[in-house]
């Protein structure tokens, strides 16, 4: 294992050195491991840290997951399942950074969370919130890769144009790992469930997803379909082509495809509004 590589996984493995909410999230994890637990108590966690919450608020309310006007975390709860809520959750002080520091992956994100939301109601599929979360998971690497790996990422940069070659490849060449792999690890010290991991581990390998690869084909396709509308930016201007797994594994047709993209369209508008707003109210609260 090279130098970077084991330095970047030692990282993860140190959670305290993430951005996470361990008090709050541990007792999440507890409460959600036990069937005695209430609704009620898991939302009072939850709103325990009003920042958390209203953030949790606000992602539930996006254009992810087409639901508007839910102002409780017991709503949240009943609308969406403990897996997605407390996904969100440890993940909203990610976010922040990504609004905040790399607007174009935070757009880039939201827009494939949007698009996973589409293509799994498209398709009649079953969990289509657990869909749409891990479509706006599926990129936590590369933040994680940011934050902590700044003087490499300038190399990284730097050998995508001279190379021609996508983000991915470049991790893979100089960090002997990718956003993939980070994020999945990422994940496992979070305690998300497998079928949010397994998107995030393979939507650039969706032969290789086993257990959840309906929810792993749609996070690919919705994650190529996002960077071809030039949504947001995700560190690279190389849309690659749609996976023969996934579209077999999703039956698509082209006409689906098109009336796929077509929604699409309509919905990026709308997950636009709603960055600006999120910038706009992010820069008001300074």
């Amino acid at each position: 294992m090279s130098d970077r590589r084991a330095a970047l996984i030692d990282i993860i493995k140190d959670t305290k050195s993430l951005p996470t909410l361990p008090g709050v999230i541990t007792k999440l994890n507890s409460l959600a491991a036990s069937h005695k637990s209430t609704i009620q108590e898991m939302a009072r966690i939850v709103s325990s840290d009003q920042v958390l919450s209203a953030r949790v608020l606000r992602l539930v309310n996006s254009p992810s997951y087409g639901f508007y006007r839910v102002s409780t975390i017991t709503n949240a709860l009943i609308l969406l399942g403990v897996d997605v809520v407390k996904s969100l959750a440890i993940s909203s002080s990610i976010f922040e950074m990504m609004e905040k520091g790399t607007v174009g992956l935070w757009e880039h994100s939201l827009g494939t969370g949007v698009a996973a939301n589409i293509i799994a109601r498209r398709l009649g599929l079953p969990e289509v919130e657990e869909i749409s979360t891990a479509g706006l998971l599926h990129d936590i690497g590369k933040v994680i890769i940011k934050i902590k790996c700044e003087d490499d990422y300038d190399q990284l940069l730097s050998w995508m144009q001279t190379h021609d070659r996508s983000m991915l490849e470049a991790e893979r060449a100089l960090l002997e790992t990718d956003h993939a792999e980070i994020g999945t690890l990422l994940a496992r010290s979070w305690y998300l469930p497998e079928k949010l991991i397994e998107p995030i581990s393979f939507h650039h390998d969706v032969a290789a997803s086993t257990n959840h690869q309906m929810k792993t084909a749609v996070v690919h396709l919705a994650d190529i379909l996002v960077k071809g509308s030039g949504f947001g930016y995700s560190g690279d201007d190389i849309v690659p082509v749609i996976q023969d797994a996934a579209w077999r594994k999703l039956d698509l047709t082209d006409e689906i495809l098109a009336e796929i993209i077509e929604e699409l369209e309509e919905k990026l508008a709308e997950a636009k509004n709603f960055s600006l707003e999120i910038q706009g109210n992010d820069g008001n609260s300074d």
